[in-house]
């Protein structure tokens, strides 16, 4: 890094949440620092500092349109300050001669380089055409440009046309919800058990759940293909069965896109992520933050791939601080998500942090589980709906190791006080113990929460 009175070239490769989110803090912290950066960003799509994660909900209709999906506009960051080029693909990278080459040949310098390019949708084979594009009414859910495209595909699907989801991780019940909220048939496809983050007795809940809300769910199958009519799918098949489909969605998971590095010398990933220290670093004068990247977790010290904003945003922040002269860092998390399934009178949330039984088994722990069902309110009043947790700590050190919750309207965001546990190393005792707020409209007096991490204190 050069120091004051020089200017650094920095190059940034993507431009959403970790990318834009390291670019403006170094320009941020530069100014503090009396460093001079020149800062340029390349990505390879038409869309900067959208959320993704909000494309489900566009296509259910609770967003009006894509424009409000975008936290910030390309005009935006350029009046920043920031040379922001979209539509430019890097496809190779000489680190030892710090520059970059984009797909139409164009060779660009850099003193610092940092890798946020994120990780697109995994498209499998037997989804593709010969020519290697997805046929009409197949497609995934990652960008803008997908978004748009499902919303223009849902409005010209006729009445009783039929989704086939396959994927039912977070992206495929929440498109699951947005088919349905258009009245269309829904069936949810998967190799292994619905929601695989969670175990299985929490699983098989939101799997009834989607059943009561009128879905088909199929566990343990195999896609092997799809029917089509020329150009168009017609079908999907699977080992040991079929569903006819007007529209296919692809949720099966994402993989980083770092292969312009391939050959670099930079430690990887089987899947090719990078792996950056708490400051963002990788290499000498190289960076990366966000989706391309895995994540520690600090419960058990082990890497783990899990492309979400929260992550990305942070460690993106951190990043962009010490890359101009600032010290702050990322340091891990204990694996917290939240999201929900909504439609009719079927209205169910979902949160974990920490831990699962496999993890803590592996990490040489002794974990004691115990499962608990209660209400979210007192039991008296209108808003009281069923919620259940799965509470696991240490037998010998009594210390948390993981929640997960399945329950109605004000369930979910209970995952907090037990992520802010995990954060600091607390136990079961401490969860039991804290003070959460209570009134009849939102808790029992012991929030389940708590009876929850009681019970396992209990046990212990």
């Amino acid at each position: 890094m050069s120091g004051p009175g020089t200017v650094t070239r920095v190059v940034v490769v993507g431009a959403d949440a970790a990318g834009m989110s390291a670019a403006h803090q170094a320009l941020r912290t530069a100014r503090r620092t009396g460093r001079e950066l020149a800062i340029t960003v390349l990505d390879r799509g038409t869309h900067t500092s959208y959320s993704a994660c909000g494309i489900p909900y566009w296509m259910a209709g609770d967003v009006d349109g894509g424009d409000e999906l975008v936290a910030r506009s390309a005009e935006a960051h350029r009046e920043a300050g920031i040379d922001l080029r979209l539509g430019v693909e890097v496809v190779a990278a000489d680190l030892p001669g710090r520059t970059v080459t984009t797909a139409d040949g164009e060779t660009i310098d850099y003193d610092e380089l940092v890798v946020a390019t994120g990780a697109p949708a995994v498209v499998p084979d037997w989804a593709l055409r010969p020519d290697g594009t997805t046929y009409a009414g197949v497609g995934v859910v990652k960008t803008l440009d997908d978004g748009a495209a499902w919303v223009e595909r849902f409005a010209e699907a006729g009445d009783g046309a039929h989704v086939v989801v396959v994927g039912a991780g977070y992206v495929g019940v929440e498109v699951a919800e947005a088919a349905m909220r258009h009245g269309f048939g829904v069936t949810v496809l998967t190799r292994g058990r619905g929601m695989s983050m969670l175990e299985d007795e929490m699983a098989e809940r939101v799997d009834l759940a989607l059943c009561d809300a009128g879905a088909e769910v199929v566990l343990g199958v195999e896609v092997t293909g799809l029917d089509t009519d020329g150009d168009r799918v017609t079908g999907v098949r699977w080992d040991g069965g079929s569903r006819e489909a007007d529209l296919v969605v692809l949720a099966i998971g994402v993989r980083p896109a770092t292969g312009f590095l391939r050959g670099s010398g930079l430690e990887m990933a089987d899947n090719g992520a990078l792996r950056p220290d708490p400051h963002g670093r990788v290499a000498e004068h190289v960076w990366a933050a966000g989706d391309c990247c895995e994540v520690r977790r600090r419960l058990d010290d082990q890497w783990v791939f899990r492309p979400l904003g929260t992550y990305a945003t942070k460690h993106g922040r951190a990043l962009g601080d010490s890359l101009a002269g600032g010290t702050l860092t990322f340091d891990g998390m204990v694996d917290t998500s939240i999201t929900r399934f909504s439609h009719d009178e079927v209205h169910l949330e979902v949160a974990r942090t920490g831990l699962s039984r496999a993890d803590a088994e592996a990490a040489g722990l002794e974990p004691v589980v115990v499962v608990t069902d209660g209400s979210t309110a007192s039991g008296y009043m209108p808003e009281a709906e069923p919620i259940t947790l799965w509470v696991m700590a240490d037998r010998t050190t009594r210390r948390l190791l993981g929640v997960q919750v399945v329950g109605g309207r004000g369930a979910g965001k209970r995952i907090d006080a037990a992520a802010a546990v995990l954060w600091h190393g607390g136990t079961v005792d401490d969860l039991a113990w804290m003070d959460l707020a209570y009134a009849p409209p939102f808790a029992t007096a012991w929030d389940v929460l708590q009876v929850a991490a009681r019970r396992v204190a209990e046990r212990l």
